[in-house]
């Protein structure tokens, strides 16, 4: 039985504003992370993640860890079942606190 892929959707302001300002190595690791998130958003492999609550409840985040600081980096995603095609919207990748801050400011926009 194959492997059903969820379609990865980045926020426009994710290539114009986080890529950019992050790290070499975290640019170069993004495209794991969408692959990660294609095969299994819920429960991503390898990667920490968590569920959000108050204003960004509905998203998730993953954990990155970066020069030994496990709280380091968040990438912020909502997983989409309905309706069809599956899919994941990534908000935001950057610092912990500005991640978030950022995904609860484009999340709110589009509503």
């Amino acid at each position: 039985m194959a492997i059903q892929l969820y379609r990865v959707q980045i926020h426009p302001r994710v290539d114009t504003e986080d890529l950019p300002t992050l790290p070499a190595q975290l640019k170069a690791d993004f495209s794991r992370y969408k692959l990660i998130l294609a095969k299994q958003p819920q429960n991503p492999l390898r990667v920490p993640s968590h569920n959000l609550t108050g204003r960004l409840a509905g998203y998730c985040a993953l954990e990155i860890e970066w020069e030994g600081n496990p709280n380091a980096y968040r990438l912020v995603y909502r997983v989409c079942e309905k309706p069809a095609p599956r899919r994941v919207l990534v908000l935001s990748f950057d610092e912990h606190a500005p991640a978030y801050e950022k995904a609860i400011s484009r999340a709110s926009r589009k509503r």
